[in-house]
């Protein structure tokens, strides 16, 4: 354990390893021209894709737990790039659909490859990626991401 975890709660140290993976991945995925949030768009849709979706821009935020104005405008740089486009759905005159384009997905595909041996070194001291203590992590974290949070609830509590 570093020193600075020592006593710290899981709150810092969650954020602390968010921290540590995004600057990470932003210097990893950074000379083939992504950042780490563009990374995350165009690898999820990448999978997307891959199962046959197009998906809205709508339903990639709620996929990848960014803001919908966030991935508007990561798509509109991603578009300026080429390596997404962006078309009005045929079903909903109001929703963007997205794809990779030709070269977003040749850029994706190297960047996943970047990333996953980047997260089999997160990964090590747990085992690797395919280790009991990994898949134990995978479910702690899922269990932390579905538990609900409501920021919200502690401040009426306290005004009421």
């Amino acid at each position: 354990m570093s020193k600075g975890s020592e006593g710290a709660t899981p709150g810092f140290l969650v954020w602390r390893l968010s921290m540590k993976w995004r600057v990470a991945v932003d210097r990893a995925v950074a000379p083939l021209g992504l950042t780490h949030a563009q990374y995350s768009l165009v690898a999820s849709l990448y999978g997307m894709q891959r199962n046959g979706e197009r998906p809205s821009q709508r339903r990639l935020a709620d996929h990848t737990g960014l803001e919908p104005l966030y991935v508007s405008k990561l798509a509109r740089t991603l578009e300026a790039a080429g390596l997404l486009e962006r078309t009005r759905d045929p079903r909903d005159p109001r929703a963007v659909q997205l794809a990779l384009t030709t070269q977003g997905r040749e850029v994706t595909g190297r960047a996943i490859k970047v990333v996953e041996r980047l997260l089999q070194q997160l990964l090590e001291p747990l085992g690797g990626l395919d280790s009991a203590r990994t898949r134990e992590f995978r479910r702690d974290l899922t269990a932390l991401l579905d538990a609900p949070l409501d920021p919200f609830s502690e401040n009426e509590t306290e005004q009421s």
